[in-house]
């Protein structure tokens, strides 16, 4: 299986887009429109300095991940079965899975920008080289309890965020080869700091109709896929919310172990996040259990078994029922279902489908 990943906040970069603005003229010209300023100018050559400032980072940052969105499904024409963001790239994975279009999605991710760029107080700070566990503790133990959790990006990379003596205090708790990094942002983004701007947020969404997402999104407040009707308060939770980037991969290698990420966008931070998790958890995989050997019926030969093609059932099914087929399962309990995407071949010999609300996949064979 596959998901398209879009960076967020810390990716920008002076040049980047470079390939893409006069590539697609239309969206870069309605993105100039809606912010009232030249995006282009903006990304390649930053003649005020404003790419920095949250306020114009983050449109900014969209703008370069549809556009590069729009490039790799032209180029490749491979649709993802999954889609992810850290922070403000999941409104890149809401917009790449349908629920608004590239206009609303710059007019909301203006917004946000700005109300976060309005936050003067509290700081931010990396630790690398410790668990999210050893983070937690440490903090308790020196009694620093105006500082949460602000990004859980991998297994030894973490961004803490809170009140300012705090954080300056919490500097002195690292030691070893634990590395403690501040981070140069005016506010304690993604914690409880973020509580009056996810209010005016939640306030600003309340004007949109967000529609459902239409390949799975996986949120980073839940580390688990959109729930139907929830995206508005979803996205509104973000803000103050913890970003759990590494529950988010290690869910998605749960479906698949073999799942295959492609960042969409500019850099390869999450890439390497990625590159990272998966290492640790392949690493730490508990080892295979011998099955016990059969006492029942003998093992029928290779030849005689029934061989089901996967991928012909997926065929098959696709050309019967699009997205939005009312089914139902035989399993107990899940009478009335409704396919949120086409089916798919899962771990290389499995037939299914996703389904809305329930948000799971669901065997084919086990469908009516």
């Amino acid at each position: 299986m596959l998901t398209y990943i879009f960076p967020g906040q810390g990716s920008q970069a002076r040049g980047m887009g470079a390939d893409l603005f006069d590539a697609y003229p239309d969206m870069t010209a309605k993105a100039d429109a809606l912010l009232g300023y030249s995006i282009k100018e903006l990304c390649l050559t930053d003649p005020r300095n404003e790419l920095g400032k949250t306020q114009f980072t983050q449109p900014a940052l969209f703008v370069v991940n549809a556009l590069s969105y729009r490039r790799r499904l032209e180029e490749s024409g491979k649709r993802p079965d999954f889609v992810a963001g850290h922070s403000l790239g999941e409104f890149n994975a809401l917009l790449a899975a349908g629920c608004f279009d590239f206009e609303t999605g710059l007019q909301i991710v203006k917004k946000r920008g700005e109300l976060m760029s309005q936050a003067d107080s509290g700081a931010m700070a990396a630790i690398l080289n410790a668990s999210k566990d050893q983070v937690e503790a440490i903090l308790k133990d020196a009694g620093l309890d105006q500082i949460d959790l602000a990004n859980y990006n991998s297994h030894s990379q973490v961004v803490i965020s809170g009140a300012v003596d705090e954080i300056e205090k919490a500097q002195h708790c690292f030691k070893g080869n634990m590395m403690f990094y501040p981070l140069n942002t005016s506010g304690a983004f993604h914690s409880r700091f973020m509580a009056h701007s996810q209010k005016e947020f939640t306030a600003f969404l309340a004007q949109f109709s967000l529609g459902a997402p239409q390949i799975p999104v996986i949120a980073n407040v839940t580390a688990r896929p959109y729930e139907d009707g929830a995206v508005a308060d979803t996205l509104a939770r973000q803000i103050a919310g913890m970003v759990r980037w590494c529950e988010s991969v290690e869910y998605l290698l749960q479906l698949d172990p073999a799942m295959t990420f492609e960042e969409v966008g500019h850099g390869e931070v999450l890439a390497k996040l990625v590159r990272s998790i998966t290492q640790h958890v392949r690493k730490h995989a508990p080892a295979p259990v011998a099955a016990a050997p059969a006492a029942a019926a003998p093992i029928a030969p290779a030849a005689a078994r029934p061989r089901v093609d996967a991928e012909q059932v997926v065929r098959e099914w696709n050309s019967k029922y699009p997205v939005g087929s009312q089914v139902r399962s035989t399993m107990q309990g899940y009478d009335a279902l409704e396919t949120r995407t086409e089916a798919m071949v899962l771990f290389g010999h499995r037939a299914a489908v996703y389904m809305k609300g329930y948000n799971g996949y669901f065997d084919l064979t086990e469908l009516r």
